[in-house]
């Protein structure tokens, strides 16, 4: 059984640690150096960001 491909793009999640302040985290140790805690946050906003592009679209319409 293979890994599952992540939903989010590489591009995506580098930006949400950045925005999030810890891109060097991961920059200099990986994925796998971030805390727990950093994770939800990063899950957390890209929900908060994928509920604003829904609002957005369905204003549009």
């Amino acid at each position: 059984m293979g890994r599952r491909r992540g939903i989010m793009s590489d591009e995506f999640k580098y930006e949400l640690a950045k925005d999030l302040g810890f891109y060097d985290t991961v920059k200099n140790g990986g994925w796998g150096e971030i805390r727990a805690r950093d994770a939800g946050n990063m899950v957390k906003r890209a929900i908060e960001l994928a509920q604003q592009h829904m609002a957005q679209d369905e204003n549009q319409r």
